[in-house]
């Protein structure tokens, strides 16, 4: 008997509904590694990855989805997901009224015409936005918030996740492009994993110093640095249910308690506990 393909389950929950946006929490269990059916959007989404990690592959173009970006799902565009790594990933949907859309987004990163359509796949997005991100998500899935209020988050987070100096694009060629993709596979595999350079250079399949150097140029931070966020964007998942901190610093990695609070204040602006009672109130 043929051995039967795995398959994702998908949960949707919607968070928020008015005129002009519409929010949803998808949560894939990511059971396929391989490229799912092509599926099409009849609107233009604006996801934000908050845990896991998928590909998206528009075409013969790949973009790989983790925290820390935004990744447009244009209107009319096909496209296939596929999670080559395990464990699932989770993102906030956001879509906006394509009217509203245009005037928030910059014209040099959108098409004219009725719908927006970005020119690229991803960008990434500032700490603050992540921090935008999961603390909406949890005042919404509460209710916390009243309607006109969430209203505002999600266009400060539209606007900062589209701004110059808040988010950031950077050319690269096919080659660190795929490099890269490669090693952000690896290090979303195993994110607490303490990697050595040389270790991480041999998964691979090249010297440390141009892993170094193509990963830095490609996204902007080191791969060390790169790991560091997956595993605080980590923390902002679990926080708000937490009852130790300590333990969970050590599940994420980090040496103790003070290592994980002073990392997570020096990215994100603000302590844990801060941000716990933030997502526990709001």
């Amino acid at each position: 008997m043929p051995r039967k393909e795995p398959v994702n389950d998908l949960t949707v929950k919607p968070l928020l509904e008015t005129a002009t946006i519409a929010i949803r929490d998808f949560l894939c269990s990511g059971g396929c590694k391989h490229r799912s059916p092509d599926e099409c959007a009849d609107t233009t989404h604006l996801v934000f990855p908050y845990r896991g990690i998928f590909k998206r592959h528009v075409g013969t173009s790949e973009t790989v989805a983790t925290s820390g970006q935004l990744v447009f799902f244009n209107a009319g565009q096909d496209y296939a997901i596929s999670h080559p790594v395990g464990g699932g990933d989770a993102c906030l949907s956001v879509a906006i009224a394509p009217e509203f859309l245009h005037e928030l987004a910059p014209p040099d990163q959108v098409g004219g015409g009725g719908e927006a359509i970005f020119h690229r796949q991803a960008r990434g997005i500032d700490p603050q936005a992540q921090l935008l991100v999961a603390l909406l998500r949890h005042g919404l899935s509460r209710g916390a918030f009243e309607m006109l209020e969430a209203e505002m988050l999600v266009l400060a987070l539209i606007r900062r996740s589209l701004g110059e100096r808040t988010s950031h694009v950077r050319s690269t060629t096919y080659g660190r492009s795929k490099l890269v993709d490669r090693t952000k596979l690896l290090l979303a595999d195993a994110p607490t994993r303490r990697w050595t350079l040389a270790s991480m250079a041999a998964e691979v399949g090249v010297s440390p110093i141009y892993l170094t150097q193509s990963f830095t140029a490609t996204e902007g931070i080191s791969p060390y640095r790169y790991q560091l966020r997956l595993r605080l964007a980590q923390a902002l998942v679990a926080l708000e249910d937490c009852r130790d901190i300590t333990a969970l610093a050590l599940d994420l990695g980090f040496s103790s308690h003070s290592h994980f609070t002073a990392a997570f204040s020096q990215h994100f602006g603000r302590s844990p506990i801060a941000f716990q009672r933030a997502a526990r109130t709001r």
